[in-house]
């Protein structure tokens, strides 16, 4: 089972009409999807099952903070018309990019925890150094806000701030991993709302920025707790899971590190993602049920013979007779035994002998 878990999926969602005195009654906004973007993502969603992607994670991408008022989720009305497919499984991701006007705050609290419950996972993109040190102590550890997938923007000229091992250990630690999206790779198109925020470029300076970036993240990390993602937008972009397995081994990772990347840390990531929902949660306790037939019906049962009690115990080993020992006294002593001396043997053999001769005479 291989996991794609940036599929990005661009959507502006339609403001409201507002009259010029600002009078009219405030109206959410909403968001409509024609059929020929249903029908991209459907093709997109087709190539990616026939390379062998089962888990497809959708992600939507938010600048600097989340606002409750105004951020909607459209991943919600997409997957409500993508037509099912049998063995596939789709996910809904936010992207939150944080800079320097995040570290004050980025809408990730417990008065918005409604807002962020309709998305199975969260990712933080720091593009500052400061950010950075909050997504791996701070938003790393187990709450109902916990964001598990720390994605650096691999494809600048360099990265903001310095990988630290205690920074990346700790977050490995808390349960959080590192996304590296092979996009930055290929030299192909990233999300344009990344590009925007400056946090991801275009082109074939990008290429190489990638693979310095990638090479130090996969030294610091030693392999552990990566997880490899796509983050195309194009078709053409898209590789096959042994392809993409081939090329980070030329990062120095092992062939399994590499193979985990794509099947085994997604798959744990994706269930303790789930612990977000259950939190700090209330067991009831269980109550057995029984049907009514079986309750209808009386069932007879013998009861079982009771156990015998201590003192029924005690009883019956007095009353069980013990011969009496015997004393000292009863004993036979070795000076009642009076010893046979050796020659009276050997004068009764005499007396024998004297007669036998007396008879023959």
């Amino acid at each position: 089972m291989f996991f794609d878990l940036n599929f990005p999926v661009q959507k502006s969602p339609q403001r409201p009409n507002v009259s010029k005195k600002g009078k009219q009654p405030q109206q959410e906004p909403t968001v409509a999807w024609s059929a020929s973007e249903i029908s991209t993502i459907e093709g997109r969603i087709d190539l990616f099952v026939h390379l062998g992607y089962s888990v497809i994670g959708f992600s939507q991408t938010v600048n600097k903070k989340v606002d409750s008022k105004t951020h909607i989720n459209y991943l919600d009305s997409m997957l409500g018309r993508l037509r099912p497919r049998p063995g596939i499984v789709y996910l809904k991701r936010l992207n939150i990019i944080l800079d320097s006007d995040s570290e004050k705050g980025f809408g990730l609290i417990n008065a918005s925890l409604a807002l962020f419950s309709g998305y199975d996972l969260i990712a933080l993109v720091p593009t500052t150094h400061n950010t950075f040190s909050l997504a791996c102590l701070t938003h790393s550890q187990p709450s109902p806000l916990t964001a598990h997938i720390i994605s650096l923007p691999l494809t600048l000229p360099r990265l903001p701030y310095h990988l630290k091992h205690t920074l990346i250990r700790t977050a490995i630690k808390n349960g959080a991993v590192f996304e590296i999206n092979y996009v930055g790779a290929l030299g192909g198109e990233n999300d344009a709302v990344l590009v925007e925020a400056n946090a991801a470029e275009n082109g074939s300076t990008a290429k190489r920025n990638w693979w310095a970036s990638t090479r130090e993240l996969a030294r610091v990390t030693k392999g552990k707790g990566l997880i490899i993602s796509g983050g195309v937008v194009a078709e053409a972009d898209v590789r096959a899971p042994r392809d993409v397995s081939n090329l980070i081994k030329i990062l120095g990772l092992a062939q399994d590190a590499a193979h985990d990347a794509l099947t085994k840390t997604p798959k744990s990531l994706v269930i303790r993602a789930e612990t977000r929902k259950t939190y700090r949660a209330v067991l009831s306790e269980p109550k057995v049920v029984f049907p009514e037939a079986s309750t209808s019906e009386a069932i007879s049962i013998e009861p079982a013979p009771p156990l015998p009690s201590l003192t029924s115990v005690s009883d019956d080993k007095q009353d069980m007779q013990v011969p009496p020992k015997r004393s000292h006294d009863d004993m036979p002593s070795a000076t009642n035994v009076t010893p046979q001396s050796a020659g009276s043997g050997t004068k009764k053999k005499k007396r024998r002998l004297n007669q036998e001769d007396r008879t023959l005479t």
